[in-house]
């Protein structure tokens, strides 16, 4: 990796706005969490994961594997991080 970037595990985690990317774009999968809402701390209350296949040329729909949403940034980590390892084995 060229860039430095946050990581969480072994994997970087890249911000753009509300809009989270976890993992490396060379691998089939990468795990897009967005935060939808916060709490008046500024934490975030409510947060989707998708599991998507790093294959920009498909639909962004055609792209989702798996989603759910999360109340926690923890929880969604921990989520994001199990599907993305089962993804790729």
């Amino acid at each position: 990796m060229s860039e430095n970037f946050i990581s969480y595990k072994g994997k970087p985690l890249v911000r753009s706005g509300n809009e989270i990317y976890y993992g490396d774009m060379c691998d089939p999968f990468v795990v897009k969490f967005t935060v939808v809402s916060e709490n008046s701390d500024g934490q975030p209350d409510k947060i989707t994961v998708q599991l998507l296949k790093s294959d920009t040329t498909l639909s962004d729909k055609d792209r989702i594997v798996k989603e759910t949403s999360k109340n926690t940034m923890f929880d969604a980590l921990d989520f994001g991080f199990v599907w993305l390892e089962r993804a790729l084995k």
